[in-house]
């Protein structure tokens, strides 16, 4: 067996069942932008592994089941069907879990709604460089102020 870098290759206990840690996993299945984003969810008590509260560096198997709580108090529960090491396209990560999530219900779904409406980023968009005509803008500004 190969020793990765980051220790990114499963380990094999003697029973022959491999593992993988979770955060690497979360990572690798595209339920997280970013590892590290993955370790602090995990470190922040936002992931259950079988019930249980999970650090980054526990070992996950085939048939465990993961619950998240992600933002705004959404719940999302998925079951691992295969340990893969390495970044996969986001559509062939989609195959590394079956999303058992219960759909929200009416009001929790009004309130997904009202949130996104009610987000800074819905008002004003995305930040953004001035374009030529605004910078024009500001500069007369300034100059009105001194």
């Amino acid at each position: 067996m190969l020793i990765a870098k980051f220790k990114t290759v499963p380990n094999e206990n003697t029973d022959g069942v491999v593992k993988l840690r979770l955060d690497i996993w979360l990572d690798v299945a595209c339920l997280f932008r970013t590892r590290s984003e993955a370790q602090r969810a995990c470190k922040g008590g936002k992931i259950d592994v079988n019930g249980q509260r999970a650090k980054p560096h526990r070992e996950i198997q085939i048939a465990d089941e993961i619950s998240m709580t992600r933002s705004l108090g959404r719940k999302q529960q998925v079951v691992v069907r295969k340990l893969v090491e390495r970044h996969l396209p986001k559509g062939e990560a989609k195959q590394l879990y079956e999303d058992i999530s219960p759909e929200p219900t009416p009001e929790e779904a009004e309130f997904l709604r009202l949130a996104r409406l009610a987000s800074p980023s819905a008002r004003w968009g995305k930040p953004r460089a001035p374009e030529k005509r605004e910078r024009r803008e500001l500069r007369r500004l300034k100059r009105r102020t001194n």
